[in-house]
């Protein structure tokens, strides 16, 4: 099934504005590439605005209503679209992890999802009061499938240093957790390193974020408490990605970083 196909527009306005793009060019009988080809973007694109995963950005919007002589129905829908809240902008962002290039992810509290082990997922899952614990692990591990796939992504991740000492499920579990750190970070297409906690007060500490590079696209995810935001707004991915050199800037080198891992999991044993 394709994602479109599952689009609710009643449950977002994200939703509605993907559902209306697709009426608008099947109603004007209008391919991906003539829609595409008009306001400036790629086939692909117009797709994507149409399975939700992404939006036009402000000019491509105008192109579309004077395409479709809207009037500023098309800007308006993208006006609200990207102030409300979506619920589950978190599932977008999943989809697009599964398919990325490069994945460049900063963590200040938890191993992030892609490197988590079974075990490390569970306690977090059970400790968040996740309905169904067991299903939400076999998902989360599903998710890593994107790092052994035939194409896998370029990985870069940065880890605060108490994320490592931060002991989540016991001695053992995070044990194994800090083994499965310590493999990921010897495999060629995965950098990864710690910020140290003498660096002090740093930009990440504002909240964990990831930088994802789809094709000739990038988007940037940031979490909070009640729920994450996805967003393709090129100057905001591009202050999150400066964001992201800038944290990595005051980092350990990735040999310096392997050495606190396996420091982490000695006083563990």
């Amino acid at each position: 099934m394709l994602r479109r196909e599952t689009l609710d527009p009643r449950s977002s306005m994200r939703d509605f504005l993907a559902v209306y793009l697709h009426f608008l060019r099947t109603r004007h009988g209008y391919s991906c590439a003539r829609v595409g080809r008009a306001v400036n973007a790629a086939r692909q694109t117009v797709s994507h605005w149409e399975s939700g995963l992404r939006r036009p950005d402000e000019k491509q919007a105008e192109s579309l209503d004077e395409l479709y002589g809207t009037g500023e129905l098309v800007s308006m829908l993208l006006f609200y679209a990207r102030s409300a809240h979506e619920p589950d902008w978190f599932k977008a962002h999943v989809e697009l992890e599964a398919k990325a290039d490069v994945i460049e992810s900063y963590e200040c509290s938890i191993v992030p999802g892609l490197l988590q082990t079974e075990d490390y997922a569970r306690t977090v899952f059970t400790l968040g009061g996740e309905s169904d614990v067991e299903r939400a692990v076999r998902v989360r591990m599903r998710r890593q499938d994107a790092l052994t796939r035939p194409d896998p992504p370029r990985l870069w991740v940065l880890l605060e240093q108490e994320v490592i000492e931060r002991v989540v499920g016991g001695p053992e579990v995070m044990r194994v957790q800090l083994g499965r750190l310590i493999e990921f970070s010897l495999l060629s297409r995965v950098v990864l390193r710690i910020v140290p906690r003498s660096t002090g007060y740093h930009l990440g500490l504002r909240g964990s974020f990831k930088v994802l590079t789809v094709g000739r696209e990038r988007l940037a995810y940031t979490e909070a408490a009640a729920g994450g935001r996805l967003t393709a707004d090129p100057g905001e991915v591009a202050r999150m990605a400066e964001r992201f050199d800038l944290i990595g800037a005051d980092a350990l080198s990735r040999e310096a970083s392997r050495d606190l891992l396996r420091r982490a999991q000695e006083s563990l044993t």
